[in-house]
């Protein structure tokens, strides 16, 4: 059965008490979950137009387990490069800093996901399952759209619901409370949220990415990849195609889907996107091995 459409007792929100809410929850989530601090120079480095290739190399370089998953990364077949890359100065000057800023990121973000289980039917497990197959999915369809860079898709597929661990981290009771009106009032996630929160894992996603400085179509994925039509400028296109991966993961009954309200793609969408049925079949055929390769790279 469809879950309902009711938003109940829930009040009118002023941006400052909105505010207020997304901002205590993602300043109580940086005071027990925070990236590793060599992630966190690695963003800074980056972002800065002064950096070369060989500040970031001096950074990594000084992580030897770091410096391992990159080269790991660097030589799978994620990125097919032609002979082996035994260094990180020579994967910086194949993929570029901003790719090997992502791969950091990437790297850091399994051990955020780790929890036993929350309730019957969620675990922060689950989610990292689901969130691994919305990024092999995004960076699926970036190669065959080619709107976005595969490494940035695929990050942006594993980042999409960090509003989620959001909650997990600092807000347990309320999510609860969110799983047990799923059960018992019949709502979807996000009606759900919007009872017991006040706002959605979105805006808290999309807070975290600005705290922690995350580049730019970071945060739009999270704060929009169940509103892609609300998003304009260069990274509509990432955003939309993380809204379709969302709903392919679900589909594949990879990871929890619960997120997910209705499974069904957006004809909009794909017309912006160009996807036609044959192009979203067999992304949806790729994507179970596409993931656990994923899964492996990230957490071996």
């Amino acid at each position: 059965m469809t879950p309902t459409a009711t938003i109940t007792n829930q009040p009118e929100l002023t941006f400052a008490q909105r505010d207020k809410i997304i901002g205590g929850a993602v300043s109580d989530v940086s005071h027990i979950a925070t990236l590793p601090e060599i992630t966190v120079k690695i963003i800074e480095l980056v972002e800065n137009p002064n950096s070369t290739a060989q500040d970031l190399h001096l950074i990594i370089s000084n992580d030897p387990a770091l410096s391992a998953r990159v080269l790991k990364v660097v030589n799978s077949a994620f990125y097919a490069l032609p002979g082996q890359v035994g260094s990180i100065n020579r994967a910086i000057v194949l993929l570029g800093l901003n790719a090997v800023k992502n791969i950091a990121i990437a790297a850091s973000l399994a051990k955020l996901f780790r929890g036993g289980r929350l309730c019957p039917t969620f675990s922060a497990r689950d989610l990292w399952q689901h969130s691994i197959s919305v990024a092999a999915a995004t960076k699926l369809l970036a190669e065959r759209t080619g709107l976005a860079a595969p490494e940035e898709a695929f990050l942006s597929g594993l980042m999409h619901d960090i509003g989620i661990m959001v909650e997990m981290q600092v807000r347990r009771p309320k999510l609860l409370q969110v799983f047990d009106r799923m059960t018992t009032q019949n709502e979807t996630f996000r009606q759900a949220e919007l009872n017991v929160f006040l706002v959605t894992h979105e805006h808290f996603g999309q807070a975290l990415c600005e705290r922690w400085k995350f580049p730019a179509f970071l945060s739009q994925v999270a704060g929009y990849h169940h509103r892609p039509a609300e998003v304009g400028g260069e990274h509509r296109p990432l955003v939309m195609m993380s809204h379709v991966a969302d709903v392919m993961a679900a589909r594949s009954g990879l990871g929890y889907a619960g997120t997910v309200d209705r499974p069904e793609y957006r004809q909009p969408v794909q017309d912006e996107l160009k996807l036609t049925a044959p192009m979203l079949d067999e992304v949806l055929a790729l994507l179970p091995a596409a993931a656990e390769v994923a899964d492996n790279l990230l957490n071996s």
